[in-house]
């Protein structure tokens, strides 16, 4: 029984690696290494279920001393430093912020007429709630001036590209650890949780200018479950102002139940609903990956599918009809 638990975690990280070739082969050798280190495994297997994915364990590799040479640099970390690791891997999460996802979150607001207020849940930092703070180009067309944060985006389809960025009057989060752009220790995670790669040093630089932009006008971040405080932001919203729930890689962090409900919930509400999620998350996006992940992310706005998008930004494939 052991074993297959160990097999389970090994799998996870062969399945990782083969996701990742393209953005980060640094990454595919050490989780193929992973998959065939039975401490490491075993290390791994001594976490909550929760806390053994790949994303987190390099991050807080990465956060703790850098990106190991190779697996067996790994494997002496591992078991030198192990109870460093396992109190950095419980006391954080993956927060991800790649501002580069507002690309694919701006044709579907351009849809939705404003002035318009962001409730983001699995916020992070909140850097996804200034889609209007920063530039773009769609296949070499520009939107918005240009400014510190400018996304390209390739694409493919009728992407709606709109003429210009979204009137936004209200910014607020939900996650159940924000993150502060302002505090050094918050700022190096979200950098180690970067991959490293041919995007690394853009990515770097985006997180980096988008973090700049918050810390000069904060967003609203509530602390805490995202069923149980999104009563909570959208009392927030002002008065005259259209509320759009967003989300961009969340919902496979969330057990199937509690999944379920955010999803019923959110449905019923009176507000619009923009996601950026592996197929399958939202019912109707197409057949779910193991994992929750895969090469792309469905963007729907009201559970309807609009798009594929790359999962850290740069591309959108847009559906016909």
């Amino acid at each position: 029984m052991r074993d297959q638990g160990l097999d389970r975690i090994a799998q996870g990280y062969r399945a990782f690696a083969a996701e990742t070739v393209e953005e980060s082969p640094a990454y595919v050798a050490l989780a193929a290494a992973v998959a065939d280190d039975r401490d490491v495994l075993r290390f791994l297997a001594g976490l909550p279920v929760g806390k053994r994915h790949p994303t987190l364990f390099f991050a807080t590799v990465r956060f703790l001393g850098g990106v190991p040479a190779d697996g067996a640099e790994l494997h002496d970390r591992v078991l030198t430093d192990g109870d460093r690791f396992r109190s950095t891997m419980l006391a954080r999460a993956t927060q991800t912020n790649e501002p580069a996802r507002c690309a694919a979150l701006l044709p579907a607001l351009a849809t939705i007429g404003g002035p318009l207020a962001l409730v983001e849940v699995g916020t992070s930092a909140g850097l996804c709630l200034y889609p209007d703070r920063y530039s773009y180009e769609f296949d070499g067309r520009p939107v918005g001036s240009r400014g510190p944060v400018h996304l390209r985006c390739a694409t493919s389809g009728p992407v709606p590209v709109p003429a210009a960025l979204p009137d936004v009057v209200a910014r607020i989060g939900i996650d159940l650890d924000p993150l502060d752009v302002t505090d050094a220790g918050d700022m190096r995670w979200l950098r180690a949780l970067v991959w490293p790669g041919p995007a690394e040093a853009a990515r770097l630089q985006r997180l980096d200018a988008a973090a700049a932009i918050a810390a000069q006008d904060p967003p609203t971040l509530l602390a805490g479950d995202l069923l149980e405080r999104l009563p909570d932001a959208l009392a927030l919203v002002p008065e005259g102002a259209v509320p759009v729930v967003l989300h961009t890689a969340v919902l496979p962090y969330l057990a199937g139940p509690h999944r379920g409900a955010f999803i019923e919930r959110v449905r019923e509400l009176p507000v619009r609903w923009i996601a950026q999620e592996g197929a399958g998350m939202v019912p109707g996006t197409g057949e779910p990956y193991p994992g929750g992940w895969g090469p792309y992310f469905v963007l729907s706005l009201d559970g309807r599918p609009l798009a594929h998008t790359a999962p850290h930004g740069g591309r959108v494939d847009w559906f016909s009809g």
